[in-house]
C-alpha cells in the first residue's frame, strides 16, 4: 500500500430508468431486484478524502455543513469509511469534504453521486487499485444507487444472487455518447429535504405492501424492455417502460402502511402536463424517484418545446436540461 494521500473524486448523479426499490440485505445493500438508469452530466458530487495521523475521529463535512457523531449522515460515512480501513488494513481516520452542485438528499441522487465519488476518492488515497467492477461493488455499500454511478451512459446494476453480494455489481451497458440526441429535463419542485428518506421507505415498503412481490416480478419484464429500447434506440418503448415503471413503484409506496406519498402539487402538474403534450404530437415522457422531482425524458428535437411549456407551469423552482454523462474521475481540486 502506498503511503496515504489526500485524493479527490468527481461522480455524477443518475436516474432509474428501471427502479430498485427493496432490499435482499441491507448491510450489504443487495437489492431485491436488478435495475438500469442513466448517469446525468450536469449533476455531480465532488468529494475530497485525506487519510492522516492527525485526526483522531472521522470528520465529515457536506455543502460546508460539519456533521457530528450520532447524525445519521455521519454515521453512515463512518461505517463506509471503517469499511474501507478494513480492506486497506489501516487504522487512520479521515477528513471528507463533499459538495454538490445541486440539492441534497431531496431525491436526485445526491447519496448516489456522493458515495460514488467517495469510492474513488478513498480507492486513489489508500492505493487500493480496485478496478471499476469491485469499486462498483464498494460504492454500494455506501448508497446502492451508487453502484451504477460508477460508469458513464447507461447502467445495469445486477441484482446477484449470492448471500455475499460478490455478484452484484453494475455493468455499463452504453457510454455517454452512445444516444446524442437523448435528453433529460430535471424539473425540481422543492429545494426542501424529503421528510422519509429511500432506505426508511423501502424497508416499510417490503415490510407492509400486500403487492410487493406484484412488484418485483413485473420489475424483471420492464428491463427486458428497457435493455431492449437501449440496444435498438427505440425511444418510444424507452419512454414508455420507464414511465410505467415509475408509477408501479409509486403505488407499491402508496399501498404501504403507513401510505408513503412523495408527490407534491407541482409533481402531479407536471406529471399530467405531459400526458398532455403527448397527446398533442410531443414525445416526452416522465420519470419520479423517491421524492417530488420531476424527470423528463424527451429527444433533442423537442427540447425547446417542453422546456417552454415547463416555465408556464406554477411550482418549478428550477430547471436543468441534461444528457447522459460520464463516469467517476479522479481530479486534481481538492476541497481543503
Amino acid at each position: 500500500m502506498q503511503k496515504p494521500i489526500k485524493a479527490s473524486a468527481i461522480a455524477n448523479a443518475n436516474i432509474a430508468l428501471v427502479k430498485y426499490w427493496g432490499k435482499r440485505d441491507k448491510k450489504l445493500i443487495l437489492p431485491n431486484n436488478s435495475s438500469v438508469s442513466v448517469t446525468l452530466k450536469d449533476l455531480h458530487a465532488h468529494t475530497t478524502v485525506d487519510f492522516s495521523k492527525n485526526y483522531d475521529r472521522d470528520i465529515f463535512i457536506l455543502n460546508r455543513r460539519e456533521f457530528r457523531v450520532g447524525t445519521e449522515e455521519y454515521e453512515y460515512t463512518e461505517l463506509f469509511l471503517s469499511l474501507i480501513r478494513k480492506i486497506a488494513k489501516s487504522k487512520l481516520r479521515a477528513k471528507v469534504v463533499s459538495n454538490n452542485n445541486f440539492p441534497t438528499a431531496a431525491g436526485l441522487a445526491s447519496s448516489a453521486a456522493g458515495f460514488a465519488a467517495l469510492a474513488a476518492a478513498t480507492n486513489e488515497a489508500l492505493g487500493l487499485d480496485l478496478n471499476k467492477k469491485k469499486l462498483s461493488m464498494l460504492a454500494r455499500r455506501g448508497s446502492g444507487s451508487a453502484t451504477r454511478s460508477i460508469y458513464s451512459g447507461f447502467v445495469k446494476w445486477r441484482k446477484g444472487k449470492k448471500e455475499d453480494g460478490t455478484d452484484s455489481y453494475a455493468k455499463q451497458i452504453a457510454d455517454a455518447k452512445y444516444w446524442p440526441d437523448f435528453r433529460i429535463i430535471v424539473c425540481i419542485t422543492t429545494k426542501e429535504e424529503k421528510k422519509i428518506k429511500s432506505r426508511a421507505g423501502m424497508a416499510q415498503t417490503v415490510a407492509t405492501c400486500p403487492v410487493y412481490n406484484g412488484w418485483l416480478r413485473a420489475s424483471k419484464d420492464d428491463l427486458k424492455s428497457i435493455e431492449r429500447a437501449i440496444a435498438k434506440k427505440d425511444f418510444t418503448l424507452l419512454g414508455k417502460t420507464a414511465e410505467r415503471n415509475c408509477l408501479k413503484m409509486h403505488a407499491i409506496m402508496m399501498t404501504t402502511t403507513p401510505p408513503i406519498f412523495y408527490f407534491n402539487k407541482p409533481t402531479i402538474d407536471v406529471m399530467q402536463s405531459v400526458l398532455e403534450w403527448r397527446k398533442e404530437g410531443i414525445e416526452c415522457y416522465f420519470s419520479i424517484d423517491a421524492s417530488p422531482q420531476v424527470k423528463i425524458i424527451c429527444l433533442e428535437e423537442n427540447i425547446k418545446k417542453v422546456k417552454e411549456k415547463c416555465k408556464h407551469l406554477k411550482g418549478i423552482k428550477k430547471i436543468i436540461i441534461t444528457k447522459p454523462g460520464e463516469g467517476v474521475r479522479i481530479i486534481k481540486k481538492h476541497l481543503f
